[in-house]
């Protein structure tokens, strides 16, 4: 009987363990992690909103800009950029357009968050318009052309002759419909 008593109390605490460990993943670790890439500059996140102001463009030098986009395994949507790379003089101005279809027969949301590379480039890279500045709803076999106005500061260090900007696409259906539930009630 003992035994058995020892054996449902270790049960219990592996139990509990276990749901702490879940909850600090999901709730403690990811502010961690951007808390960590802000202070360190690692990790290559990008600002927000950049309000654009006269910068002279430095047609002396060219930047080759990539893009990457990849899709969160919870997302079955076609996304890409519909240019893989350009050539952008610093201080310039330039929109490129992303696509992507709903393959699926629901209506879904995604959220795109951006990356970029070299991580000493992010400060550098500054988007004016952004479709990963809103979520992206898009109904069931539905395709959108989204948008990405970009410009490449001129005091880009001049080591950096390559920027990769890549977005990871996620599924936020779920959290978006219990956001419109909470905002009606």
């Amino acid at each position: 009987m003992a035994a058995r008593t020892i054996h449902r109390k270790l049960l219990l605490q592996l139990s509990a363990g276990a749901v702490v460990m879940f909850a600090f993943a999901i709730f403690v670790l990811p502010p961690l992690y951007d808390l960590f890439c802000e202070v360190t500059g690692i990790g290559g996140k990008t600002g927000g909103a950049y309000e654009a102001v006269a910068i002279e463009v430095d047609t002396s030098r060219d930047i080759e800009v990539q893009f990457v986009a990849t899709n969160n395994a919870t997302i079955p949507w076609d996304f890409y950029p519909t240019e893989e790379r350009i050539i952008v003089h610093p201080g310039e101005s330039r929109a490129v357009t992303f696509f992507a279809r709903n393959r699926t027969g629901k209506d879904m949301v995604a959220q795109a968050i951006p990356n970029v590379l070299p991580n000493n480039a992010a400060d550098y890279f500054h988007k004016t318009e952004c479709f990963c500045f809103n979520s992206q709803p898009l109904a069931a076999g539905e395709q959108a052309e989204l948008d990405l106005v970009f410009i490449i500061d001129p005091d880009l260090p001049v080591s950096v002759n390559t920027v990769t900007l890549s977005y990871t696409l996620f599924d936020i259906t779920d959290r978006s419909e219990a956001l419109q539930v909470s905002l009606v009630q």
